[in-house]
């Protein structure tokens, strides 16, 4: 069976196609937390629709733990820049974040957010990430065990930086807490 061909209408995020490995480790920091790392794998696909498919997973560092995980869909307005990006998280959390795309940089930002009734407090009221977002707050959630931020805005920020390496960074605020870069993962390609 050949592989889909790519719908033409998802070509200005093809940069993000394939199978990406953090490395080094990511890093998440936050004023009321301890500096933390993880591990992280994103596979990003096609099945010759008008969006791309993706999936975050990370993992305890020294214990290869399974901690956040993320998956969804990117989808482009056809004829422009626009793009939406739609996850549903395991911490319970659903979300919507819209942007644009130029070059090889996504930067988006939440649209709407839905979460399960029971989560806990504090909630994120905003949320600002480059290269992969939210995450790392639901990593260090799962790496420390404690309870997971809740989200009411989220921005982030991917690009393919001069080494033809995929990068994330995740910004957030809190009800307590001022928007803050909370985590920045770099990614290499392991596979197309």
């Amino acid at each position: 069976m050949e592989p889909p061909k790519m719908n033409p209408v998802v070509e200005p995020l093809s940069w993000m196609l394939g199978t990406w490995l953090s490395d080094p480790p990511g890093a998440g920091t936050y004023p009321t937390l301890q500096p933390f790392q993880y591990l992280e794998e994103v596979h990003i696909s096609h099945v010759g629709q008008p969006m791309l498919n993706f999936s975050f997973n990370s993992f305890h560092p020294d214990t290869r733990k399974p901690m956040h995980r993320e998956c969804g869909f990117i989808r482009l307005k056809p004829d422009t820049n626009k793009v939406a990006f739609v996850s549903a998280q395991n911490t319970g959390v659903v979300e919507v974040e819209e942007g644009e795309v130029n070059g090889q940089e996504l930067c988006i930002a939440s649209h709407s957010i839905a979460r399960i009734s029971f989560a806990k407090e504090p909630h994120v009221e905003q949320v600002s990430p480059a290269l992969l977002p939210a995450r790392s707050c639901l990593l260090f959630a799962a790496v420390c065990g404690v309870s997971l931020f809740l989200f009411r805005e989220i921005t982030r920020k991917f690009r393919l930086n001069s080494e033809g390496k995929l990068e994330q960074t995740v910004s957030m605020a809190t009800t307590t807490q001022p928007m803050t870069q909370h985590l920045h993962v770099t990614y290499k390609k392991v596979t197309p």
